[in-house]
């Protein structure tokens, strides 16, 4: 193992940290804590509504945790849980009409943040460092 093997996962961890904090900076002024605009995004990229526990796990987080965040992404009118027909138990986590608007606010903003942070970049390394970064997370998942 090469000597910069060693920081390579503080490496990953600082770029994540920043990048996230950079992009809650400039989405600040719409009122969502960090937390609630990822909730929001993922939500948006499903192409069908997820369960509580199924978006909990997409966005790596418990479901308390979750259930705090919907109960006040709920308070804001932005989402509402659906009783799931098949069991009782399940929610599902629907975006509420209107929000198509603060949605394509924050995509826009974390669009201009991307082609910021990855416009100097050539289109090979990055399909490369894609590769490496979706081994690396298999590699792990194999554990």
């Amino acid at each position: 193992m090469a000597h910069s093997d060693h920081r390579f996962g503080a490496d990953i961890a600082l770029l994540a940290r920043t990048w996230r904090a950079e992009l809650d900076r400039r989405l600040s002024h719409l009122g969502l804590s960090q937390a609630r605009w990822l909730v929001l995004l993922h939500l948006a990229r499903q192409p069908e509504p997820p369960t509580q526990s199924e978006l909990a796990q997409m966005i790596g987080v418990e479901c308390p945790t979750l259930a705090r965040l919907l109960d006040g992404l709920e308070t804001q009118q932005l989402v509402r849980r659906v009783p799931v027909a098949e069991d009782r138990r399940a929610k599902r986590i629907e975006l509420l009409p209107g929000t198509g608007a603060l949605i394509a606010q924050i995509e826009a903003i974390a669009g201009e943040l991307r082609r910021e942070v990855l416009g100097s970049i050539d289109q090979q390394e990055l399909e490369v460092c894609q590769r490496v970064l979706g081994q690396m997370q298999a590699n792990l998942e194999r554990r």
